[in-house]
């Protein structure tokens, strides 16, 4: 029951925010039918913890419940002043929801739905244990100590995070709204992310589709068909569980292999399907919700796809003639740059990549529009500058709201790499932000086939069907446009990590972070425009053939691959969840910490007296270990800054090892040393407070002398084994 009860209470954090920020939503979005209902949330969710942010940063507003909803107050008292000045605002909001309220409740209904029902798939494995889980953790109780940012690192006392973390700033900002405790709020966040990136999904394909003037029905099932596209259905690797398994990394094309159907699945392991090309990582939407990381590609999907939906309002107005590109004279096309690069900062203070992408994609869409909406084709200096102009201000405007971040956070990226260089650039070596090092790592064709066949078959249907369009004369709409648009980002973006990588500390697996990045969006971007092909073509293919013996030809040489491609995307779900959730055969409810009652309870009892009984952030010392180890679990569970917690972690994030990897003998000295004196000077170096024994660090450190701590300071905790001391200052 209380599992129910803080969903709710977290629901309807959520619905009053977004209900704040409809009637914004229904003017930024009034081309679509349902006015942006779902993308409400999503606004409001951004503006309200980008000024608590800002605020934050600038040290003028402590971060706290109280203050978090002053905000939303502020927020609510000024739309109320524009609203007594211009009272037709009020009216046309009554008159929307009397108009619009059916698709609203439907959208609501969606959203509830798919995150009761992810928390009821969370529920099964709640446990926030295990890959990345500690990180995204140990960020979000760092936040939620934090007076003012950027925030503590709890891993590098007493350095702040330099890391992208507004995404898990977000959830803190939620989890206080909420007053409900990190280690529930953890699961609801994964369960809300599954809901938005569902609902704001079925949002994008419901109004593409009704751009084509589609019947109410069947725009319907094509939002439905995007939602589950984008949300929930995995690449074509899932072949591989009609073959017995191949042995090894290096994967084998599965025609090589033995068809075995009668032993479906075969040992089929869902992970396979984000980690098939050799040393790079592959993941999309479904697979990084099953493993429920709250990792930054994951927080940012729901701001990427409000991204997209943006970057179509704004397209559309263009088309329409609402927004003149000659925006000087039309202020309120300021208001869209404005939005549109708020949204490229947060999207990059939580994915850095995603801001850049989105901006690429922007870039295009003034590419198009500006010379496109002339009927001259020769470039002039008018369209010219309506290219330029709003392209600057978004980069301007863009640097300007990621400065509160970017000021404090050092990239950890070293170089622009390209595969395959020649020698004589490889015995360079380095030419500015260009970095020569002999790699020669290409997916082969049929790697990309199976990772993004799916897309190309519809892909390569809806240009045909485009092409039979135009040659009968029928006019191309601006969803067919934006769709295509789409379609050539995602396909340039393919691209890239088959030419550049970004070089980071991963010699090994040179290009898996840029794969990464790049495959993720890729794969949001075509499985929104291959919803938007196949609903398309499967109800308009009348209006385009018109000899019905042709439509037959047609739906035949369709039908067969599309439903085999289908079904494999289809499946995947049914393995990730199957296999993570252990067939969903347990409930254990939402708690994401009680696995510590069984694997380590001292540790879970003394990490409840440091959360009710421990204000601020003291640094307090653990012991230290390698990264996806259980080392670090007191920091991350308490939001307390420890000297070192998982070693590569922050190697990766300051990009030195040489920096990291004097704190490991520091710690075991402190710990093991029986010089008093030079205990006190590591101590003081590191500004240590608290030093927690426990039984990872007797066992870590198994000359560890209590004695000497006990001379040091006094015990505020002691439970049997498990010892806490507050060191005298």
């Amino acid at each position: 029951m209380s599992d129910l009860i803080n969903a709710s209470i977290w629901w309807f954090v959520i619905f009053i925010i977004g209900l704040l920020f409809l009637p914004l939503s229904s003017y930024v979005f009034s081309k679509f039918q349902d006015k942006g209902y779902i993308f409400s949330k999503i606004l409001g969710i951004s503006l309200v913890s980008y000024t608590v942010f800002l605020l934050g940063t600038l040290r003028l507003l402590k971060f706290n419940f109280l203050n978090s909803y002053i905000v939303i107050l502020g927020y609510l008292l000024l739309f109320g002043v524009f609203a007594f000045y211009k009272r037709s605002l009020l009216h046309d909001f009554t008159l929307l929801v009397k108009t619009k309220w059916k698709i609203f409740l439907v959208e609501e209904i969606i959203f509830i739905l798919s995150l009761s029902f992810w928390a009821i798939i969370r529920s099964y494995q709640p446990d926030i244990h295990g890959i990345e889980k500690f990180m995204d953790f140990g960020f979000v109780n760092t936040l939620l100590r934090s007076d003012y940012f950027p925030p503590k690192d709890m891993w590098f006392a007493p350095f702040t995070i330099n890391y992208y973390y507004y995404g898990h700033f977000v959830t803190a900002l939620l989890t206080k709204l909420s007053s409900i405790p990190s280690y529930i709020t953890y699961n609801l966040m994964i369960a809300t992310l599954f809901s938005l990136i569902f609902s704001s999904s079925f949002s994008i394909g419901y109004n593409l589709l009704g751009q084509i003037n589609l019947k109410k029905w069947k725009a319907f099932l094509g939002g439905l068909l995007t939602a589950f596209l984008v949300t929930l259905s995995g690449n074509l690797q899932t072949v591989y569980a009609f073959f017995v398994p191949y042995k090894g990394d290096n994967p084998i094309p599965f025609w090589q292999l033995v068809f075995s159907p009668q032993t479906f699945p075969n040992s089929y392991w869902y992970p396979s399907a984000t980690r098939f090309i050799y040393h790079t990582i592959h993941e999309f939407p479904s697979y990084a919700l099953a493993l429920s990381d709250l990792h930054g590609h994951l927080l940012d999907t729901p701001f990427t796809l409000f991204a997209i939906a943006l970057i179509f309002s704004l397209f559309l107005k263009i088309k329409d003639k609402e927004i003149k590109l000659n925006f000087l004279r039309r202020g309120f096309f300021i208001f869209y740059i404005l939005l549109l690069s708020l949204m490229l900062a947060i999207m990059y203070m939580t994915n850095a990549w995603d801001g850049i992408i989105y901006l690429f994609l922007v870039v295009l869409l003034f590419l198009f529009t500006s010379f496109n909406s002339f009927s001259k084709k020769t470039v002039n200096m008018k369209n010219l500058k309506n290219f330029v102009v709003p392209v600057a201000l978004t980069s301007i405007f863009y640097f300007i709201f990621t400065l509160p971040f970017n000021i404090f956070y050092k990239p950890f990226v070293s170089g622009i790499s390209f595969l395959c260089p020649p020698q004589f650039l490889v015995n360079i070596g380095k030419i500015g932000p260009f970095v020569f090092d002999p790699v020669c790592q290409h997916s082969y064709f049929w790697e990309l086939l199976i990772l993004y066949g799916f897309f190309f078959f519809w892909i390569i249907s809806f240009l045909l069907f485009l092409t039979w369009k135009f040659k009968s004369k029928l006019k191309i709409n601006p969803s067919d446009k934006f769709i295509l648009l789409l379609m050539f980002t995602g396909a340039f973006l393919i691209l890239i990590p088959e030419t550049v990588y970004f070089k980071d500390i991963f010699a090994t697996y040179p290009r898996a972070n840029t794969m990464f990045k790049v495959a993720y969006q890729i794969f949001i971007m075509l499985s929104i425009a291959s919803s938007f092909a196949v609903t398309n073509i499967v109800f308009n293919i009348k209006s385009v053939v018109s000899k019905s013996f042709i439509k037959w030809i047609i739906f035949v040489l369709l039908l067969i691959p599309a439903g085999v491609l289908f079904y494999l995307v289809s499946i995947y779900p049914i393995f990730s969840i199957n296999s993570y959730y252990n067939n969903l055969r347990t409930y254990n409810g939402l708690n994401g910490i009680n696995y510590l009652k069984t694997l380590y309870p001292s540790d879970y009892e003394a990490i409840s007296w440091i959360n009710k009984n421990i204000k601020g952030q003291p640094i307090i010392l653990e012991a230290q270990g390698d990264s996806y180890t259980d080392y670090g679990r007191i920091s991350v569970n308490t939001g307390l800054p420890t000297v070192l917690g998982w070693t590569v972690h922050e190697w990766f994030w300051r990009n030195s090892y040489e920096v990291v990897s004097p704190r490991i003998e520091d710690i075991k000295t402190i710990y093991e040393t029986n010089d008093i004196k030079l205990t006190q000077k590591l101590i003081k170096k590191y500004g240590i407070d608290l030093i927690f024994i426990g039984d990872l660090e007797r066992e870590k450190y198994p000359s560890l002398n209590i004695e000497k701590f006990k001379k040091l300071g006094k015990i505020i905790y002691q439970n049997n084994q498990t010892l806490i001391i507050s060191v005298k200052k």
